[in-house]
């Protein structure tokens, strides 16, 4: 049986004890609802670390959105039996008080990578996943973080949190996992409909199709502009953004000799959904 730890006070006297054994300590935040691509990253810490710590938590100064909030799946007991598979050796599921108690007010702002694209979208966000992000690495004491490649701004975001505050946490990126039609997976597709399901592999062809297209000479802005409207012809009701952007920076770049990355965000079945592919 994992345990299921709901207070700072009663997971650090846990880590402690870990580290005291010299013992590396793995931390994979979430927010629940978890799916393979959750549970990859729990893997990947389990063959890296002598201890792994699971969070779930669902942040809600990450959410520019209240009805987002509300919405968001809550699958806690799902989630813990998928944990023992791996298995994790903790669970870390506090209440939003013992996060923010009644007087908080500091907030963990990281300028630059965060303000285009997302940051641009959703005003707010990465203050709230910075914010928390720094709080569960001291309250798990974490020696390594665990971030999935699929949220490609955000991990840009806590590498340079973390190398901003000198943190002594190495933050490890790991690949985007798909279902067989190319799909990224994550907690939201769970809100499609299964017309909605069989369109969104579209949104990875898409962006794989244009990535290509530039790889081979073509124009940027063009192969762009195709990808946009294939998924458009596809159903999408709209798509916020389509960029090719330097994939440490995510400053616009036309420099093909610099690591790039293609970014897409776009509204299906009115779920948002998010991807990202080297170019």
């Amino acid at each position: 049986m994992i345990p299921i730890l709901r207070t700072v006070s009663d997971m650090r006297a846990l880590a402690r004890s870990w580290r005291a054994a010299g013992e590396v300590v793995g931390v994979v935040p979430t927010m629940g609802a978890l799916h393979d691509g959750h549970l990859s990253l729990a893997r990947r810490a389990r063959a890296e670390c002598d201890r792994v710590v699971t969070t779930i938590f669902v942040n809600p100064k990450q959410f520019n959105n209240p009805d987002d909030l509300k919405k968001y799946p809550r699958t806690e007991a799902a989630d813990a039996a998928l944990l023992a598979t791996v298995p994790v050796d903790a669970i870390f599921a506090p209440e939003p008080d013992e996060v923010y108690p009644e007087g908080y007010g500091t907030t963990v702002s990281v300028s630059g990578v965060s303000e285009p694209l997302e940051g641009r979208m959703r005003p707010g966000h990465f203050d709230g996943v910075a914010t928390v992000v720094t709080k569960l690495f001291g309250m798990v004491l974490a020696d390594r973080g665990y971030f999935g490649q699929k949220d490609w701004q955000q991990l840009q975001v806590v590498q340079k949190l973390v190398r901003d505050l000198n943190l002594a946490v190495d933050i490890v990126g790991c690949e985007t996992i798909r279902d067989a039609d190319g799909l990224a997976m994550s907690s939201r597709n769970v809100r499609l409909t299964p017309a909605g399901r069989a369109k969104a592999p579209v949104l990875y062809a898409a962006i794989s199709a244009a990535a290509a297209d530039i790889r081979a000479g073509h124009a940027d802005r063009m192969a762009i502009r195709e990808a946009a409207e294939a998924m458009r012809a596809a159903g999408f009701e709209r798509v916020e953004y389509i960029e090719l952007r330097d994939a440490a920076t995510l400053m616009p770049s036309d420099d093909p000799t610099r690591p790039r990355r293609m970014l897409a965000a776009a509204w299906l079945d009115g779920v948002r959904l998010i991807d990202n592919i080297p170019v």
